[in-house]
């Protein structure tokens, strides 16, 4: 399990998550995310996806010994959270700094010094095209910005796990295309991504790997065309509607 832990960029082994009012949102949870892929999480709303989610980036408390991001146990060791990047399906940003501010804040909460917080975020915001809103405060940006700005600010202190929960969620059919253009570029650069998405087609078009989350358990895994396979029809679509119903 070592050997499998360290060549994985996210091992979740057996975890258990009950929330305080009785909701069992994980129960005995495995999967395994592959150093280097793009790889899908998919469920219906309340299989236990977010609770995933939130876990490896440590804003839900788990056990040790459950997590491992790059075989950091990602409870005790701190090093696991400079290597995850998340880009949360709600949009929360701070009002009062500017877009440019916020890129270089979050630089600075993760050790960055300003200078190169700052020089990152300027190449973020490039990237992004949002060069001219730098000075701009994000309640003023449109939907679609935001999105975009949640996925750089995940990206400042360059992470080798990035984690998107729901990152088209809301926006058109172009900047979701856009988005699409720019994940693939992160992933050919060898950044581990790992995305949740209502999108089925965003799922096939993207990801090398899928997994089905129901009730808190992995009940399906493998590539598009596998799980198509496995389980009849002619699209991922129609794999993932047979495993559900």
């Amino acid at each position: 399990m070592t050997e499998e832990r360290s060549a994985a960029a996210l091992v979740v082994d057996g975890l258990t998550k009950v929330y305080g009012d009785g909701t069992r949102a994980l129960d005995a949870f495995e999967m395994r995310v592959p150093a280097g892929s793009f790889f899908g999480l998919l469920g219906p709303n309340g299989a236990g996806k977010t609770t995933v989610i939130a876990a490896a980036a440590g804003l839900v408390r788990a056990p040790a010994g459950k997590l491992f991001v790059f075989g950091h146990d990602a409870v005790m060791d701190l090093r696991a959270r400079l290597l995850v990047g998340v880009a949360p399906q709600e949009v929360h940003l701070d009002r009062f700094l500017t877009t440019r501010e916020l890129l270089v804040y979050h630089g600075r909460y993760f050790g960055m010094t300003r200078r190169d917080a700052g020089a990152r975020a300027d190449e973020l915001l490039r990237a992004f095209d949002l060069s001219e809103k730098g000075r701009t405060k994000p309640h003023r940006l449109s939907g679609g910005m935001r999105r975009r700005l949640l996925i750089a600010r995940a990206l400042v202190h360059r992470p080798r796990l990035l984690i998107l929960d729901e990152p088209t969620a809301g926006v058109d059919l172009e900047l979701r295309r856009e988005l699409w253009r720019y994940l693939r570029h992160l992933h050919e650069e060898a950044t581990t991504v790992l995305l949740t998405t209502h999108y089925i087609e965003e799922a096939e078009e993207l990801c090398e790997r899928v997994a089905f989350i129901r009730g808190g358990r992995l009940v399906a895994e493998g590539t598009p065309h596998e799980l198509v396979d496995h389980f009849g029809g002619e699209k991922l679509e129609d794999a993932y509607l047979e495993v559900m119903r």
